[in-house]
């Protein structure tokens, strides 16, 4: 299987390409086969990027707002018609199974295209009476913001960055991660074919260096990372020297508390959802399940009857429900939580290894008993690793759940819905769901608190972040001047 695209960037609205870069061996997780070749961007690359961005953008923010909607609409429904291939493509890039990527990726970036684009008509300022003279406000784009993707939603988060952006009036470098670098490229082709003038969405490939380059670049405005806490620290100490915008969605240990009144089934269904769904490879996921004692025994033998009926194997047979992780680097690293948590004595109720698959797969794996100083309870796994807690009691459960440094999400399961609300009101948590887990429309926000993060990503909240607001005071009559 090859999936080589035409270059390795995508600048100025043409691929470009510059092989002095550094290559960048594209890897299809299920099997080990390098199944593209690129080469890290140059400076060169670098240079025509942000000068195509900036050169490009000042015409498009003066475009009516409905004119950048349709090229956006547009870009939506070549996505929607196209799904299966660029599903597909998605698959090979991350090895996620066909069966998420035909519904949870790419739709939800066209999901996306098409929310920004009914929205960016309908914003507007406002005018403040103020007895004789008046102020109004003006919404501006920010101009050239920069993107930077993380590996696990590769195409999804193209779209999610660049949307907003895109639909504000501003221009966009997107830097995808280097394991999985091919679907920004498919987006800035269809990008092109929708309409949009060549230089405003370019996509330049590279590591850390490359980033570093684009982060602190005079004319960026606005620096959007979706990673990992390490990253984003450094990342937004990078901005921070040029007083760049910021959006900053990073990781998580996120809390998921099961009383003893909710739904076995649904609880289940959740916290499966929230552990093992892309192999566990998703920053909101709920990895430290707090079940009430009075359901403890039968949430686990549940949860371990359904865990044994995950169907692994090939994520291009539709039938498979989990494939590998994306890296050995991330298999080896989730084993060795693994076999850390066994050490810290945790009880392992399944799972644990490989299976029957060879590779990068990690069996879902299952820890009980585990406790809040417990390696497993404190550090992001990122993979099909579950940890459950039993607690007694409602404010004991919302004091140990706070007890993190991370704040991206939280999930609540109860019949009392008095007592989900309150108990939300009280977690520290950006994006929470009662009865419900990762359930992520792009009509809603989507962001953490603390160390998880700042910003928001979606949502009319998005407006905040990729638009700026201009205060005009209008003076309607003489100066009163006191000298």
């Amino acid at each position: 299987m090859i999936a080589q695209p035409k270059a390795s960037h995508f600048v100025d609205g043409a691929y470009v390409d510059d092989t002095a870069g550094a290559v960048i061996e594209v890897i299809y997780p299920a099997t080990g086969a390098v199944i593209a070749r690129l080469h890290e961007a140059t400076p060169a690359v670098i240079e025509a990027a942000l000068a195509s961005a900036t050169r490009a953008q000042t015409a498009w923010a003066a475009l009516r707002p409905v004119d950048r909607a349709r090229i956006l609409r547009r870009a939506a429904d070549i996505i929607r018609d196209r799904n299966a291939d660029l599903a597909r493509l998605e698959t090979l890039d991350t090895g996620k199974p066909l069966q998420e990527t035909l519904v949870a990726d790419w739709p939800s970036g066209a999901d996306a295209l098409e929310y920004f684009a009914g929205l960016a008509p309908t914003i507007t300022g406002q005018t403040i009476p103020l007895g004789r003279d008046f102020v109004y406000t003006i919404r501006e784009a920010l101009g050239v913001c920069v993107g930077i993707g993380a590996w696990n939603y590769p195409s999804q988060i193209a779209c999610w960055k660049s949307a907003p952006a895109l639909a504000l009036g501003n221009a966009m470098v997107f830097k995808p991660s280097e394991v999985t670098p091919l679907g920004a490229l498919q987006l800035a082709e269809i990008y092109i074919e929708a309409g949009l003038p060549a230089g405003l969405f370019n996509v330049v490939q590279g590591r850390g260096g490359v980033g570093g380059s684009l982060v602190t670049d005079p004319r960026v405005a606005k620096v959007s990372l979706t990673g990992s806490v390490p990253t984003g620290q450094k990342v937004y100490a990078a901005a921070a020297g040029g007083m760049r915008h910021v959006t900053m969605e990073l990781g998580g240990k996120s809390p998921l508390i099961i009383f003893d009144d909710a739904s076995l089934e649904d609880a289940v269904g959740a916290a499966m959802l929230a552990n093992f769904y892309s192999a566990g490879q998703v920053c909101s996921n709920g990895t430290r399940v707090f079940v009430q004692k009075g359901i403890k025994a039968r949430f686990l033998a549940r949860l371990a009857e359904r865990a044994a009926t995950i169907v692994m194997g090939d994520p291009l047979d539709e039938a498979t429900q989990m494939g590998p992780l994306v890296s050995e680097l991330q298999r080896d690293k989730v084993l060795a939580y693994v076999q850390g948590a066994v050490a810290e004595g945790a009880r392992l109720v399944c799972g644990g290894g490989q299976g029957a698959q060879a590779g990068l797969f990690v069996e879902p794996t299952v820890f009980a008993d585990v406790t809040d100083g417990m390696t497993l309870a404190r550090e992001e796994v990122f993979g099909p690793v579950m940890a459950v807690l039993d607690f007694d009691d409602e404010s004991e459960v919302v004091a140990r759940a706070n007890d993190t440094q991370f704040g991206l999400a939280a999930g609540v399961f109860t019949a009392d819905l008095t007592r989900a609300h309150r108990v939300i009101a009280a977690l520290q948590a950006g994006t929470c769901w009662i009865n419900a887990y990762n359930l992520t429309p792009v009509e809603s926000p989507f962001g953490g608190v603390k160390a998880s993060g700042v910003g928001r990503e979606n949502g009319h909240a998005a407006v905040e972040h990729y638009s700026q607001i201009k205060s005009v005071y209008v003076g309607m009559g003489p100066v009163d001047a006191p000298y």
